[in-house]
């Protein structure tokens, strides 16, 4: 037979073994925190450059069935070729806002998200452009909507990418040969929301700032002015 037991007895236990759950929790947070593992599993990376030249070929295309026969080392995996995986992780879309931009490697990516249906936003910066080399000008040849600061008194200076509103992509690097190659640059790429939002608050603010719509032409006596 069973013993009845008291609704007294029955909180007691209750007590109990809600102090035991707490203590077993706060022992796994310290075994887990002292044998190195991170609860935290969203994405936190930095990237150091220059990046050594290799190639990236089976990032557009990983199931080729014959070897590239490109001379840059194969196989290895850098900072770039890190920075590449992480863009060419969007299904979405992909939000950039760039002061220069005028890397092959990367605009072929952003063409590359475009064919495949991601939708491509870019902010850049009015007079950085129009320069020599500058990949603008394919991108919206391509039908990237593309948007530039209007004001003449400023840069936009911004180097960061959004990936599906959810990895953001930031540093010093400018989106040039130089910057990926010879420059001493760093990149951070995040999902942590609380970095994320910011950035992307920061995107939309430029995007609808810089509406051609919303800004009329200047006639002829205003730009004399």
């Amino acid at each position: 037979m069973f013993r009845q037991v008291s609704f007294k007895e029955l909180m007691k236990m209750f007590g109990v073994g809600a102090v035991a759950l707490v203590l077993g929790v706060e022992w796994l947070d310290w075994l887990t925190r002292r044998l190195g593992f991170r609860r935290d599993s969203r994405l936190k990376e930095v990237l150091f450059f220059p990046s050594p030249q290799t190639c990236v070929e089976h990032l557009f295309t990983p199931d080729r069935s014959f070897p590239c026969a490109c001379p840059l080392p194969h196989g290895t995996e850098t900072s770039f070729s890190r920075l590449l995986g992480h863009l060419l992780s969007a299904c979405v879309s992909l939000d950039l806002c760039l002061f220069s931009f005028s890397h092959v490697e990367l605009s072929r990516v952003v063409l590359h998200l475009h064919n495949r249906g991601v939708t491509v936003r870019v902010v850049t910066d009015r007079d950085y452009m129009a320069i020599i080399g500058s990949q603008i000008g394919t991108l919206r040849r391509a039908g990237i909507c593309v948007r530039h600061e209007m004001s003449t008194a400023v840069h936009m200076h911004h180097k960061f990418a959004l990936v599906d509103g959810r990895k953001l992509i930031t540093g010093s690097l400018n989106w040039t040969l130089t910057a990926v190659q010879s420059n001493k640059e760093n990149v951070m790429v995040t999902e942590e929301p609380e970095l994320v939002r910011p950035y992307q608050k920061e995107f939309q603010k430029l995007w609808e700032a810089n509406d051609p719509a919303n800004h009329k032409p200047q006639t002829k006596k205003q730009a004399a002015k």
